[in-house]
């Protein structure tokens, strides 16, 4: 069998990479990046060790895709994955669109002239921001959680956030290009008979992640943590009770297998990837963990909130669950002592990894 993956130099792509080749070193993995993200060409030597053959190529750019082989799968993880993409200054709204958008537009249109399935990788943040920004919400154990018997909202429960929750802009400019790209490769599916599978993942997180603040939260955190770097904890209360789940590469890889050996499954196009409850934790409680590692470092509030924030947002992958028996097994204290592993090991990482 034959896969590419698009950013198959980023974290994820480079780790489903790695993970799919130990279900079957007998895969062609073929993998594409423009190599634009700092700290992504670290990854191609090991890549190439392993035996995956890449290609320095754009999803921006049509013609990247004509040299590029016959397939029968593409795995697309490639993106512009911060939700504050397109108005922090670093990218244009434009970039963002280009690269979440349109960057999909050419791979459905290579997977159209090959008839290769594609699974798409999307996000928690295609949900609406303003009734989760609405959330009404009390302090528990240093974390915000939902005072449910005060809200009736379809797909929100105990669970999390389920694919029924309302989808319905805003949901930042991020989030609308990955809905909009969900929705063209479904099109692309019925128009054309492909096999589509939709993936909406939680915060992404292992050791080796890029860290940044608007993204790969966690590794940014304990890589800045136990650097005593200045840390803030920012909106809200400015006591860091917001809460997100998390989700390690290797679980979401579990989930890409059975997709790509199963075409004939008959579940739903779409599901939700998390730890779910499990795996969530307040930046409160991840500077707690890191404390307790590293020993005890002064995080700043600031009050001033940025765009697009939320106080809690956890996914519901019971769907996942049982229409594919797939859960998550990687626990969150695996996946943060993994990251402080890494940390530990490469104290210069930030450096590697920070925007120019």
């Amino acid at each position: 069998m034959k896969i590419l993956i698009t950013g198959v130099c980023g974290f994820v792509g480079s780790s489903i990479a790695r993970s799919l080749l130990e279900h079957d070193s007998s895969l062609k993995i073929f993998g594409i990046d423009n190599l634009s993200r700092p700290g992504s060409e670290t990854n191609r030597a090991s890549l190439a060790s392993q035996g995956v053959k890449f290609f320095h190529a754009d999803i921006r750019s049509q013609s990247d895709f004509e040299p590029l082989p016959k397939v029968d799968w593409v795995i697309d993880a490639a993106a512009n994955p911060s939700v504050l993409a397109g108005i922090g200054g670093q990218t244009s709204s434009r970039q963002v669109v280009e690269h979440n958008l349109l960057g999909t537009v050419n791979v459905l249109e290579y997977c159209r002239r090959h008839a290769a399935g594609v699974i798409l990788l999307s996000t928690s943040r295609v949900y609406s921001i303003a009734p989760l920004a609405a959330l009404p919400v009390e302090v528990i154990d240093r974390a915000y959680s939902p005072r449910f018997a005060d809200v009736s909202i379809p797909g929100l429960s105990a669970k999390g956030i389920s694919e029924t929750f309302s989808v319905t802009p805003p949901a930042s400019i991020y989030g609308t290009t990955k809905f909009a790209s969900e929705n063209l490769a479904l099109e692309y599916a019925g128009a054309f008979d492909l096999p589509v599978w939709i993936n909406r993942c939680g915060v992404m997180a292992g050791a080796g992640q890029y860290g940044r603040p608007d993204q790969g939260i966690f590794a940014y955190w304990i890589n800045a943590y136990r650097r005593r770097a200045p840390l803030s904890y920012i909106g809200f209360d400015g006591l860091g009770h917001q809460v997100r789940d998390c989700l390690h590469p290797r679980d979401l890889t579990e989930m890409l297998w059975k997709q790509i050996n199963d075409k004939a499954n008959g579940a739903q196009r779409v599901q939700n990837l998390s730890g779910g409850v499990a795996s969530a934790m307040s930046l409160a409680q991840l500077s707690d963990w890191c404390a307790a590692r590293f020993g005890r470092h002064e995080v700043v509030p600031a009050s001033a909130p940025r765009a697009y924030d939320i106080p809690w947002m956890v996914l519901d992958s019971t769907r996942a669950e049982e229409q594919w028996n797939w859960r998550a097994a990687t626990t969150t204290e695996q996946i943060l002592s993994e990251i402080a592993e890494h940390a530990e090991k490469h104290p210069d990482w930030l450096e590697i990894s920070a925007p120019s």
